[in-house]
């Protein structure tokens, strides 16, 4: 047998036969096909709404009162963005949400890891306790601590501040929940090593344990930005000031025409369309981090 003359020759001779394609069944590419139509019905569902939110922030009052639903304006006007930011205190509301959402978020992450690995790790009486009451606190409903809430903030010297509109936010139980559950699913062999080699309780938490809990941290951080920037309750019982409104608050009085007559709907979408901007920005940014329990496993 002689020697293929060419390298190509050579690849063609060794290269394994194609296997035929098999084809679908027809019942099976009709389900298929089925499936992805419901997806994109469904998915035409959820984003319509934020179309016409978008849409109606750039249309004039009478057009967005004539045809809200129409996502093409027939005249296209910045008008509502003009006002929100030259003629309205949206900017402080802007600001006043930003700093409690950062804080928050930071204060949230720390102080939930820290609960939450000291319920799945330190040995203490009452442990099983203490986590026996996070879940109950969980499953009561945030309206029934409102007025509890004002009480205390009044009494302690914190209502209408920062620190009355921060602090009581800064944990929370189903963040510790979490944590905990987390935790508990890394092997205990990682930190037994990191103490024999001298660390302490809080140096193997922070140096060992938390890097690989990172999967679970920017879950908690997602929520913690979201439910932060989005609450609205508790703003209304901590604060009264005008100069201490978040956009939730602001946005709920625009709502009720609080920038003067009329529907005022293109300056009610021009503000919620803005807020929904960090929030979605943040998640586009971190999805693929969410609780993906595969990181953080001990490579051998």
């Amino acid at each position: 047998m002689t020697a293929p003359a060419t390298l190509d020759e050579a690849a063609v001779l060794v290269e394994p036969p194609l296997r035929a394609k098999r084809r679908m069944p027809p019942a099976r590419v009709l389900s298929q096909a089925l499936f992805y139509v419901v997806l994109v019905v469904l998915a035409a569902i959820y984003i319509y709404p934020f179309l016409v939110q978008v849409s109606t922030s750039f249309k004039t009052d009478a057009e967005a009162t004539q045809s809200p639903l129409n996502l093409i304006p027939n005249y296209f006007t910045t008008a509502a963005y003009e006002r929100l930011f030259t003629r309205s205190d949206y900017p402080v509301w802007f600001m006043n949400s930003t700093i409690v959402t950062i804080c928050v978020t930071i204060g949230r992450v720390f102080f939930v890891s820290l609960a939450g690995y000291a319920l799945a790790r330190l040995h203490f009486r009452g442990r099983a306790v203490i986590f026996a009451l996070v879940v109950a606190v969980m499953s009561v409903p945030g309206v029934i601590l409102l007025i509890p809430r004002f009480l205390v903030l009044n009494q302690i010297g914190i209502f209408d501040t920062y620190a009355g509109m921060i602090l009581p936010l800064l944990v929370d139980a189903a963040g510790v929940f979490i944590m905990k559950n987390f935790f508990e699913s890394i092997p205990v062999e990682v930190e037994e090593a990191a103490r024999i080699d001298g660390a302490g309780t809080f140096r193997t938490f922070w140096s060992v344990v938390l890097p690989m809990a990172r999967p679970a941290l920017v879950t908690i951080l997602i929520l913690s930005f979201q439910g932060s920037w989005n609450e609205l309750n508790h703003f209304i019982v901590s604060t009264q000031s005008p100069g201490l409104t978040t956009l939730t608050k602001g946005v709920a009085g625009l709502a009720a025409g609080g920038l003067g007559q009329g529907n005022q709907f293109p300056l009610q979408m021009a503000a919620a369309a803005i807020m929904t901007v960090p929030v979605a920005v943040l998640f586009f940014i971190f999805q693929r981090r969410i609780m993906n329990t595969s990181e953080g496993a001990v490579k051998g």
